[in-house]
């Protein structure tokens, strides 16, 4: 193909230098709100779809509720965070959870390869918390703006209108980060057995505050009490046979005679910082955290005991946003989660109307009623509750309206200090080492089923990505890319010998120190 290739340019014409970084404060900082060509691109690809969901559009949910057990571990909760729902004991709070899958279409079969949306909205009496995550506990990328060229990637061919497995491997093999999610998806936990079978992670890392304004880094998880169950491709092809939505159908009917799910709810903590100690940044969503170093730690359980009466206005409306977060809980700079932050409220007030949080699912409960000084916009069903003065909508006013909440005593405050710019990480190592660790502890049916599936995709594939995919995974460890390798007929010794990509790092090393996308050194802080 030819290097002379038009220009790549945002919709105002502007070219773009640099699809691959937001801008940041430093490169683990957080994300600017004028990344003008990444708000650009990010909320074109949320209306790309009307009038279902871009991603995500197949889906059933449930209610039920969640209760903390007022410990983190064997320690208080209150040690880590004020919020009240992780600290109060016998209070029932109302919850109602979408499962889904994420690329196909609303009417797409549920025995998909694919991971699975878990989002949970817990309806807490400080308002809405929404923990949308997936079954697995990575991502494919780590930063926002590479999400719409994945997912186009991932998606149908706009010309053959089919998903071409050259599509996916051709985004892949340019992004080592997505190997480690790479190796989960293709192995029997990329099609879980059901949804109550089936494990759920906030996948992005939080903070937890605390009432003296300290903060710990934080990852969620929810286990099933039910245990955990997975698909062979064969296994999933005979459902499919048979039966398209044969999870919902499972939830449902299970819940229908009284064996209702429950998980629990399990975090990780990391003192906040950078930990330079680690081999990957705890803020690389394609990372998981070592268990024996990070356990996971008992703070809750979860129940679905009730199936909606009406599966539109209560599942299809639903409606979630990594931003709905409660006191006590706060952002971390993951730059995966700050994109998520604008994407998924934007969308939603696209997909739903402006007052999507008006309609009962998405409304919090009576205890933390919505008194906003927002008025009007497409299908407004009310006025949110004012102070009993109709004229002010507005605030401040010296004659009445709505007045701001208390201030906590102590407050979190993140020092932020860098260089704005667009980074490349510079803590790569585990971009490999993490999925090789993954292969070598899946068991070896579990190791078969990955090889047979990733071989029998690379054959439908053009040679250079052949070449490059089995590179990357020889690199990961040195079977899984033999046997990729031999599975998919491609010649082994041509493939090692390739080059490392342009501009990135040999597999299991990092860059020297934090880099500009454009391959320059940061440069040093200014005097003071």
């Amino acid at each position: 193909m030819s290097d002379k290739r038009p220009t790549l340019t945002t919709r105002q014409g502007h070219p773009v230098s640099d699809n691959q970084s937001l801008r940041s404060v430093g490169e683990r900082g957080p994300a600017t709100l004028e990344n003008y060509q990444f708000i650009e691109k990010i909320t074109h690809f949320d209306r790309e779809r009307v009038p279902e969901r871009v991603v995500h559009a197949r889906g059933t949910g449930a209610h039920g509720y969640f209760e903390a057990y007022g410990k983190i571990g064997n320690e208080p909760a209150s040690r880590y965070t004020r919020a009240k729902v992780l600290n109060q004991t016998g209070v029932r709070t109302p919850a109602f959870v979408r499962f889904s899958t994420v690329i196909g279409g609303k009417d797409s079969p549920e025995t998909a390869r694919d991971p699975r949306g878990f989002a949970v909205k817990l309806k807490t009496v400080d308002g809405n918390w929404d923990l949308v995550g997936n079954n697995l506990k990575l991502f494919f990328i780590r930063d926002a703006i590479k999400f719409p060229d994945m997912i186009h990637a991932f998606k149908p061919d706009p010309v053959t209108n089919r998903q071409e497995p050259w599509r996916f491997y051709d985004f892949v093999s340019q992004s080592p980060e997505t190997l480690h999610m790479l190796t989960w998806v293709k192995s029997p936990w990329g099609i879980p057995a059901n949804y109550r079978e089936m494990e759920g992670a906030g996948v992005n890392t939080y903070k937890l505050v605390n009432d003296q304004g300290v903060a710990h880094l934080v990852k969620f998880h929810w286990r099933p009490k039910q245990g955990v169950r997975n698909l062979t491709a064969v296994q999933a092809a005979d459902i499919q046979a048979h039966d398209v939505g044969h999870a919902t159908k499972d939830l449902y009917e299970a819940i229908a005679r009284g064996d209702f799910p429950e998980w629990e709810f399990c975090v990780q903590l990391m003192t906040d910082g950078g930990h330079p100690e680690l081999d990957f940044d705890p803020l690389d969503d394609t990372k998981l955290w070592p268990e024996d170093k990070f356990p996971l730690l008992p703070a809750g359980r979860m129940v679905l005991d009730r199936n909606p009466d009406n599966v539109f206005a209560e599942t299809e409306q639903s409606a979630f946003g990594t931003g709905v977060l409660v006191d006590g809980v706060d952002f971390s700079d993951d730059k995966m989660l700050q994109g998520r932050t604008l994407s998924y409220s934007d969308t939603q007030r696209y997909r739903v109307g402006p007052n999507y949080l008006q309609l009962p699912v998405n409304a919090p409960q009576e205890k933390a009623h919505a008194r906003t000084n927002q008025r009007d916009g497409q299908m407004a069903y009310y006025v949110d509750t004012d102070a009993g003065n109709k004229h002010i909508n507005y605030e401040p006013s010296t004659v009445g309206g709505l007045q701001e909440a208390p201030r906590p005593d102590k407050e979190y405050h993140q020092w932020v200090e860098g260089h704005l710019g667009r980074y490349q990480t510079s803590r790569t190592t585990d971009d490999y080492r993490q999925a090789g660790e993954r292969y070598r502890t899946f068991s070896d049916g579990e190791r078969e089923e990955l090889i047979a599936n990733i071989g029998g995709d690379l054959r439908q594939c053009p040679e250079s990505i052949q070449l490059r995919m089995v590179w990357h995974l020889w690199h990961c460890d040195e079977d899984y890319g033999r046997r990729v390798a031999q599975a998919a007929g491609v010649d082994l010794e041509k493939a090692k010998a390739l080059p490392p990509l342009p501009g990135k790092p040999a597999p299991h090393e990092r860059r020297a120190a934090a880099t500009y996308t454009s391959g320059k050194a940061e440069e040093a802080a200014p005097a003071k």
